[in-house]
């Protein structure tokens, strides 16, 4: 008999293990793909009982620790908004806009008598004699250890590491006299008026930010070692205005601008492939116009890499460039010798003074949230183990994860995988199995072992910097992942659940 974990434990010494009850599925993470895999799980199979656990004090995941001044989203919500929310706001919106959409979901959903805040994940352990996984928890608030077992896992925590943040080590960096801001800790009493800032970094974040402050300090210096693609997309569709005029419904609209963009996104990620030089040409001959005339497009717009290899950043209505324009930010492409007491000076020998210090350098990767991970007491060694279509891991029972898209919105992925993860619970009912281990089948036993991300195919810094820490893939399906979603909505729908490569018992 099952039980729902109690809302509330009793305060103990932090050495006492208190047991927090039992649920058929435990989700952790209350992110996007937390809260979409919740809703699915109700959806699909309302008898189910599941707890959310989350190491945060609120929702949100990302989009709760990362509050720097102009944070947004980098897809369009018509695609990042979930399949069954309709989505009634802008194409790209606010980091606070989309928390507000989630807040709706948790709420039309009923959710938050579910999530548990404040609670980290610290180990699970499977027992294929009981057939449940025993999850170890530290509830913030107390320190106190929590014991809950679950019949069926689900990691839905994303990928960033929100407590290390990826900061580079730089000469005379502790000469420095200003203050040095990582995006993910930003503070919020910083006083930006009249301080000239430097943000070192290219990507996302530097694409978002420095729009967002530049009318703020004196001067905003945009340091990157080398340049990233870019696209400018108006921030209102005028298909999503021309279709709320004629006031149909909502979900109409919505579903009719999702298929749109979809769209645009299938062709960007095919011509990446197909034709790479065809899209370097759309992308860097849109920016042309946008910047101030005579700019050197070549020396600070042109990336090293095919468009896609790694993210192309969205800047809505051009908001980069028009600070460009304005004179209130400037970019310097170089490497960074060393810091001064009151700047960074770069390889051409010139000093850029600074009073503020933004190291918009990116993340680090986190593997399914760096929980200790065993498997009958054996100590599970991730670096071992084969992805089965990107969301369970070989020889791991009961255990699925959600890992989104990089090309396309990540919530696309989030449906996709909700509704196998339900198939898949459904099928071990009716199987009568408690138990399901993706398994390489005979024929996979000599089968070609490849690295997390073909380099040649997606290799951003902070996807490089953790391969040797990371599953592999295989050669072959089922036991490959990455792939685009024009593949995957056809593919994850008609998975053959019984192929062989899932072992029941």
């Amino acid at each position: 008999m099952t039980t729902t974990a109690p809302a509330t434990v009793p305060a103990h010494g932090a050495e006492e293990i208190q047991d927090a009850g039992h649920v058929d599925v435990l989700i952790v993470g209350a992110g996007v793909s937390g809260i979409g895999a919740a809703h699915h799980l109700r959806d699909q199979l309302p008898d189910r009982t599941f707890v959310i656990l989350d190491a945060q004090d609120n929702r949100g995941g990302t989009w709760w620790t990362h509050r720097y001044p102009g944070v947004r989203s980098d897809s369009d919500l018509f695609t990042y908004g979930y399949r069954f929310k309709p989505w009634r706001g802008q194409s790209i919106a606010a980091g606070e806009e989309i928390l507000a959409y989630l807040d709706e979901v948790i709420d039309e959903d009923d959710l938050g008598q579910y999530i548990r805040y404040r609670h980290r994940v610290t180990a699970a352990s499977w027992s294929t004699g009981d057939r449940r996984w025993t999850v170890e928890v530290t509830e913030g608030g107390t320190g106190q250890q929590l014991r809950f077992t679950t019949g069926f896992l689900w990691m839905c925590q994303g990928y960033y590491n929100h407590a290390k943040p990826y900061r580079p080590q730089w000469e005379g960096l502790d000469r420095f006299q200003g203050a040095v801001v990582h995006p993910q800790r930003w503070p919020e009493d910083l006083d930006l008026a009249g301080k000239r800032v430097v943000v070192i970094g290219s990507g996302a974040t530097a694409a978002t930010l420095i729009p967002a402050i530049a009318g703020k300090a004196e001067h905003v210096t945009m340091l990157q070692r080398s340049p990233s693609y870019y696209f400018a997309p108006p921030t209102t569709s005028e298909l999503a205005v021309t279709l709320r005029a004629l006031d149909i419904p909502a979900e109409w609209t919505h579903e009719i601008l999702r298929r749109q963009y979809i769209s645009q996104y299938h062709w960007l990620a095919r011509t990446s492939l197909e034709a790479p030089d065809e899209l370097h040409t759309f992308l860097i001959e849109s920016m042309r116009p946008l910047l101030p005339e005579g700019f050197d497009v070549e020396k600070h717009f042109t990336p090293r890499y095919r468009p896609w290899q790694q993210r192309i950043a969205i800047v809505p209505d051009g908001d980069l460039f028009a600070a460009l324009r304005e004179g209130t930010a400037s970019i310097v492409t170089d490497t960074i010798e060393a810091f001064t007491e009151h700047g960074v000076v770069v390889s051409s020998g010139e000093e850029i003074p600074a009073d503020i210090v933004v190291t918009a350098t990116g993340f680090n990767l986190s593997v399914l949230g760096d929980v200790a991970f065993t498997v009958d007491r054996e100590p599970v060694d991730f670096t071992e183990r084969v992805t089965w279509r990107g969301i369970m891991i070989s020889g791991l029972p009961n255990m699925a994860y959600t890992f989104g898209y990089f090309r396309h919105s990540w919530t696309l992925r989030v449906d996709l995988v909700s509704d196998l993860v339900g198939r898949l619970l459904a099928s071990m009912r009716d199987k009568g199995a408690t138990m399901v281990v993706p398994t390489l089948r005979p024929q996979d036993a000599d089968m070609q072992l490849r690295a997390w991300s073909d380099p040649e195919n997606f290799s951003p810094g902070y996807v490089m910097r953790s391969q040797h820490i990371l599953y592999k893939q295989g050669d072959r399906e089922p036991w490959t992942h990455m792939l685009e979603h024009e593949q995957e909505r056809d593919i994850l729908p008609q998975a053959d659940l019984d192929d062989g490569t899932l072992v029941y018992r």
